[in-house]
């Protein structure tokens, strides 16, 4: 049964994608949050979404790999595909075949990569393509350039990025107009407030924020490490290092008292100020359960004055979260700037 929430609709950038205010986060029903999930589970909580009004889907080819996106692709049968908004990803490849991972952005890839996520989704065109990391050795105006085409193809509608920097960002807009851009914010991931938002907004790019509950940490706080299985990579994160957990701990303490103020959940509370951040952010919590979903669409309901606003923001500042997002061998927007054009032209 759907839930009774509405989810309105949101222009999401300036060049016509119109998605459901909040999204859905589909990784962790495949991969790095443990095993993967029961597929008619996975399958009946997408179509629950739906029926609920989160029409924006979220995933990867990176995802399984790529046993996230042959789900989805399921998922949109029976009718479902004209309804749905379906983002996906290239840019990580682990085609070694030794589990290592390398950033890829060359033509070459960027085109393979979009055609076999067409061939595992099962679709025509993709609605969102973003570049999942931004590779450092190729000028973002060659991997934008190969993307133009495929929009001009019709093989995908709108391009995106995913944790590029404000250089990047304004590179790749002007080869091509960038609809989204998606990074991590949440209440104790806040960095891109100072520059990667502002430029966002500039240009008139959407903002699409994953983990806006700290990768679950919002929801339990650190319960949620009593039954995390040994293949569920949030264990080696920094921030959930026994030595900050007990600090970071201390700020979920603070915002259930706030959520039981407000006649809401922790989540709602978190996902809340996601929301209030701007009409023109959607976030895209995961789940593998409809219960835990229906509570995360309800965050849409709860209403935060800008007294609210400022107090979570007064216990979420950087000074009161220990351990960074990732550890510093991974690529975010902070070093993924790339070489100039004219490198690329004399190679």
């Amino acid at each position: 049964m759907a839930s009774s929430t509405q989810v309105e609709r949101i222009k999401l950038g300036s060049q016509g994608l119109e998605v459901s205010a909040q999204g859905l986060g589909c990784m962790g029903m495949s991969a790095f949050y443990g095993p993967p999930k029961s597929e008619p589970d996975m399958i009946a909580l997408i179509r629950h979404a739906v029926d609920s009004g989160v029409t924006f889907l979220d995933t990867s080819d990176i995802y399984g790999p790529h046993t996230n996106e042959v789900l989805i692709g399921k998922a949109l049968k029976g009718g479902l595909r004209e309804r749905l908004q379906v983002a996906t990803k290239f840019g990580i490849s682990s085609a070694d075949g030794k589990g290592n991972r390398q950033v890829r952005g060359d033509p070459a890839y960027v085109r393979a990569s979009c055609e076999a996520s067409l061939k595992r989704l099962d679709i025509d065109c993709i609605d969102l393509y973003y570049q999942h990391r931004v590779d450092v050795r190729v000028p973002i105006e060659v991997t934008i350039g190969e993307l133009k085409k495929l929009v001009e193809e019709g093989k995908v509608k709108y391009i995106g990025l995913s944790e590029a920097s404000t250089s990047t960002i304004r590179r790749a807009h002007a080869v091509h107009p960038i609809t989204a851009v998606q990074l991590e914010w949440s209440l104790w991931s806040r960095d891109v407030e100072a520059d990667v938002i502002p430029t966002c907004r500039e240009l008139g790019i959407g903002i699409v924020s994953y983990s806006p509950l700290g990768r679950g940490f919002f929801s339990v706080g650190s319960k949620l490490f009593e039954n995390l299985s040994k293949d569920d990579f949030r264990q080696y994160l920094p921030r959930f290092q026994p030595e900050n957990l007990v600090h970071n701990a201390k700020l979920f303490d603070r915002l259930h008292e706030i959520a039981k103020g407000k006649g809401c959940t922790p989540s709602q509370l978190a996902l809340a100020w996601v929301h209030h951040r701007g009409n023109d952010v959607c976030p895209i919590p995961g789940t593998t359960r409809i219960e835990n979903f229906n509570q995360n669409i309800g965050a849409v309901s709860v209403k935060l004055m800008p007294n609210d606003m400022a107090e979570l923001e007064s216990i979420a500042s950087a000074d009161n979260i220990k351990g960074s997002r990732y550890k510093s061998t991974m690529i975010t927007w902070e070093n993924s700037d790339t070489p100039p054009l004219s490198s690329w032209n004399a190679a």
